[in-house]
């Protein structure tokens, strides 16, 4: 029999012609038989149930070993979703799985459309600032992303998507310390197959806006049977606008999305595997439709704003992964580059007259590589690697008022060099059939390299184009500099001690603790450039790495008649130096400075399980429950000019103290290839704090989504409805300062409408609203 090798030889000695021909062929099909064979798996999907789709096994690549396991015989605390099951799910974007997980938020931030705020177990960032690093790390096709900007958008094609809760660090970085998701999008197939998917959805009750209507198409096949596959994929979409402006009675919310993906697969031997991915994305749309909650009760969608905003984000994306088998160890390289965009535009007093707008302007460019070598040497599992990272970011904020207020344009930001090297090792040792010990470290050193200027009333200028000063005195405030360089590093080792106990191939238990960090930085966003630097004079220019320490113990457990799925686990999270974005509200609308305010821990438990009701039924639940504390104030947190017990007792923003909730899935099958799919999901969330004062939060939610589908072959019709009990969410609830005070409708505010705990009941709050009762229909058909 030939081997792949010579089949490529036959291949290169053919030209382009015979590539060409062969890609032709495989397009219209290759022959009979593989019809035949691919019209039999189809057939054999088409009858697969819904329950045994969401009961099946799910394979994980978190622990980056040689072999994928199965997410039930992992140590870790995680949340898996393959290609079926998020299909299932009707899932649009990263947003709709925070339904789906123990204390999971994977919210997006309202400031910024695409903005990640992800938290998990209580760690989780409240800033559009780009310059913030995140505590949830996001990896696509395994490459870290740089930046939170440009993430919660449109999804389509996934291969899985994993959700690690707890810190991460030693096997995927900085940046983790709450845990990590991991998307992986889907790979090029050995046979002929596409898929087409179509959606229209939106709000049914009245003063809401439009619709959302959006479409996708995938092919995938072989170029080249058994050497070269391909796939290629398309999605579109147009969104009306879900919101109803009172300003005008238009329409908000609009937004328009295009994705262009295309992969190949190169096998030209039978132990090397290569895959290289490239992605277009684009889309613009309204700036957020923001709330103020001086204004508007905060259980309502009413909103106001006369100046609509914009968004608009551009991203390329690409990466190369090549596997290589050598013997009884695997070399694993990948390589990514992400080229991106973004510009946005809001009315950030979120009053129907001008008061105070916000543009940005942000790009930012990355190149990584990772590359690691797993083995067995006997009762050894070993993993070990190094990775190179470096980002380029660009960033202009430009804030306008009234000409009474400041005549001239408030324009700063920052520039940006970074990298990163890092070095570890991790090694799983079966002390027995039944108890294995693991122990991992990791070496990492990052450099930053920053050009700030302070946002502050001056000429005309681009920080990104780097004609704004970032020295000197500035002309029109006495005795205030422009802005400041500066560079630093960092240095430091992340390790991790564990045990796994198996006792049988159903029931597992582990602990570990892990030690993780937060990268330190730089704030791009300084609006008060005299309290910063009297800070700074005694704690430097720069903010300080947060450290996690986390203890946890955890059970899973799997019935052998496969009905039952249960997963256990208690953390405790100790967080030193931690990182908080300080929001106060000032005569310039918002001053927003980062420091290392506090220590704190964090105790929680959860868990999840889902259980098969005989042959038609999946019941689902999952809770978490946190209780987050401080344990050493070291900054003013609570907005009183002092640090004492007051600070000491606010709650920890992003920590709400419980999350809970259950399913059911139905399949009844009709007739051969045909059946009604039945679902339903309720989640609830308690209210928390948003900022560290408190000031801000975010009400309680009880999110239900149901949806009925009928299965015909490879078709697949769907009548769905999300947040059916039209629960009222913001994604965040920023306090205004002084000038946002100003008067709506002539007469002085007397009073806020809706105002929490101790906040000035005249100040303003900006409050993006996140989408309501939303209804929808969708076809889905695989070929």
């Amino acid at each position: 029999m030939p081997t792949r090798t010579n089949k490529v030889a036959r291949a290169i000695s053919g030209g382009f012609s015979a590539l060409a021909l062969a890609a032709a062929l495989s397009a219209f099909g290759t022959g009979i038989a593989q019809a035949q064979e691919a019209a039999q798996e189809a057939a054999q999907e088409a009858e697969q149930s819904s329950i045994d789709v969401l009961n099946a096994d799910i394979i994980v690549t978190a622990t980056k070993k040689k072999d994928v396991e199965n997410v039930q015989n992992v140590p870790l605390a995680i949340t898996a979703f393959n290609a079926k099951s998020l299909q299932a799910l009707q899932v649009r974007d990263l947003q709709t799985l925070t339904y789906s997980a123990p204390n999971v938020s994977l919210d997006q931030v309202g400031t910024s459309r695409g903005t990640a705020n992800f938290s998990i177990r209580g760690l989780g960032v409240n800033s559009s600032i780009p310059s913030i690093d995140p505590t949830v790390g996001v990896f696509v096709d395994g490459v870290y992303i740089g930046v939170n900007n440009g993430l919660v958008f449109d999804v389509f094609d996934l291969g899985s998507v994993e959700v690690a809760r707890g810190p991460q660090g030693i096997l995927y970085g900085r940046n983790t310390t709450g845990g990590a998701v991991l998307i992986n999008t889907g790979d090029p197939t050995p046979d002929m197959r596409a898929n087409f998917r179509a959606f229209y959805e939106g709000p049914v009750d009245s003063g809401r806006g439009s619709g959302n209507f959006a479409m996708q198409g995938v092919v995938s096949g072989p170029l080249i049977k058994d050497v070269l596959n391909f796939k290629v994929g398309a999605y579109v979409n147009k969104d009306e606008g879900y919101f109803k402006n009172l300003y005008d009675g238009r329409n908000f919310g609009k937004a328009e999305t295009q994705i262009v993906r295309g992969a190949l697969e190169f096998l030209p031997t039978d132990g090397i595997r290569m895959v290289a991915k490239v992605e277009y994305f684009n889309s613009d749309g309204d700036g957020p439709a923001a709330q103020n909650h001086g204004v508007y009760k905060r259980d309502t969608f009413d909103f106001a704003v006369d100046n609509r905003g914009f968004y608009r984000n551009r991203t390329w994306f690409a990466t190369h992964k090549t596997e290589i088998d050598v013997g009884t160890g695997k070399i694993t390289n990948i390589f990514g580059f992400r080229d991106f965009d973004g510009a946005t535009g809001g009315d950030i007093d979120a009053k129907p007259v001008f008061v105070f707008h916000s543009n940005t302007l942000f790009k930012q460019r990355q190149y990584s590589d990772e590359i690691r070598y797993n083995n067995r040497f006997g009762a050894l599992d070993f993993t070990a690697g190094g990775f190179w990272f470096t980002q380029d970011l660009r960033y202009d904020e430009l804030r306008f008022f009234p000409s009474f207020i400041s005549p001239l344009t408030q324009i700063g930001g920052g520039r940006q060099d970074h990298d990163v090297l890092g070095l570890f090792a991790s090694g799983d040792f079966a002390v027995t059939d039944k108890l294995t010990l693991t122990a991992g470290i990791r070496w990492s050193r990052e450099t930053k390299d920053v050009a700030v200027t302070y946002i502050r009333p001056r000429t005309n200028c681009s920080v990104v184009a780097g004609t704004c000063p970032t020295s000197g005195t500035n002309s029109l405030i006495p005795n205030e500099n422009n802005g400041f360089k500066d560079k630093r590093s960092w240095e430091n080792w992340s390790p991790k001690l564990g045990f796994q106990y198996k006792f049988n191939s159903d029931a597992q238990a582990y602990g570990n603790w892990t030690r993780g960090f937060r990268s330190g930085g730089y704030n791009f966003r300084i609006t008060n450039a005299r309290a910063f630097e009297a800070v700074a004079a005694t704690r430097g220019l720069s903010f300080d790495e947060e450290q996690v320490d986390s203890f946890e113990l955890g059970v899973k457990y799997r019935s052998p008649d496969r009905k039952l799925t249960l997963n256990l686990a208690a953390f405790r999270t100790e967080v030193g130096n931690m990182q908080r974005e300080v929001n106060e509200g000032s005569a310039a609308g918002v001053a927003q400075s980062i420091f290392n305010t506090a220590d704190a821990r964090i105790d929680g438990i959860e868990g999840e399980g889902r259980y098969a009701l005989g042959k038609h039924f999946l019941l689902t639940a999952n809770f978490g429950y946190i209780n987050a504390r401080y344990t050493n104030v070291l900054f003013d947190i609570s907005s009183d000019g002092k640090v004492d017990a007051a600070d000491k007792a606010l709650a920890l923003p992003r920590t709400p103290q419980w999350t809970y909730g259950f399913g059911v899935v139905g399949d009844f099958k009709l007739s051969s290839g045909k059946a009604i799919v039945a679902r339903a999901n309720f989640q609830h969330r308690d209210r928390f704090a948003y900022t560290d004062n408190n000031f801000g939060w975010i009400t309680a939610s009880d999110n239900l989504d149901a949806s009925l589908s009928y299965k015909t072959g490879g078709l697949t019709f769907t009548v769905y409805g999300r947040n059916l009990l039209d629960q009222v969410q913001h994604g965040g609830d920023t306090q205004l300062g002084t000038a946002a005070q100003i008067p709506v409708f002539g007469g002085p505010l007397s009073h806020g409408v809706d105002q929490p705990f101790g906040q000035n009941p005249k100040a303003g709050t900006f409050s993006p609203l996140v989408r309501g009762r939303v209804l929808g229909i969708e076809v889905n058909a695989d070929f």
